[in-house]
């Protein structure tokens, strides 16, 4: 990512962050904030809704009042509206793991994108995180996303390393094994 784009998305994440903790709402806050930008990520009607030139800022600011308005804390709400109004929808997503980062890491944490097709209760989720933690040697904090594409299995990024148990990843390493 460029340094300009970089110091834009970690300065609204602070500011994200700062505005939650002040207000006691820091998970509620970086949880929402996490799953609106993934719902985001995956309607892509949404996503042109909101980061088409060509749309109004008044209509996409119009879209994430009628989402989020009375749902979400109004942090969240707030904080989607500025960085809609500011003209950063694009980088809604990597601000959005931004501030589960920072939010991670003021508890000693390291954030974990976790991929899964279907949803995990709260039994499997604590089961993976105890797994995650021994596998890199730190507290994990889990955010998971539903994704249908993952074919069985879960992909899990922790900082820079991916870990993808997924069906279909194992499916191309024995191809590979049995053309190689």
């Amino acid at each position: 990512m460029p340094e300009e784009r970089q110091e834009l998305v970690t300065g609204y994440g602070r500011a994200l962050y700062t505005a939650a903790e002040a207000e006691g709402v820091l998970d509620r806050v970086a949880d929402e904030m996490f799953q609106f930008a993934r719902s985001v990520d995956a309607s892509r009607a949404l996503e042109d809704k909101l980061t088409n030139p060509g749309t109004g800022v008044g209509a996409k600011l119009e879209v994430v009042e009628q989402l989020l308005g009375g749902r979400a804390h109004p942090v969240t709400t707030g904080g989607v509206l500025l960085i809609i109004q500011a003209g950063h929808a694009r980088q809604l997503g990597q601000i959005a793991d931004e501030i589960a980062r920072q939010a991670a890491e003021a508890r000693s944490r390291v954030l974990a994108q976790v991929r899964t097709a279907v949803q995990m209760d709260d039994a499997q989720r604590r089961r993976l995180a105890q797994a995650l933690s021994q596998a890199t040697g730190k507290e994990v904090e889990l955010k998971v996303i539903v994704d249908p594409t993952v074919v069985g299995g879960i992909v899990a990024k922790v900082g820079d390393t991916v870990i993808d148990g997924s069906v279909s990843r194992r499916l191309a390493d024995l191809k590979a094994r049995l053309t190689g």
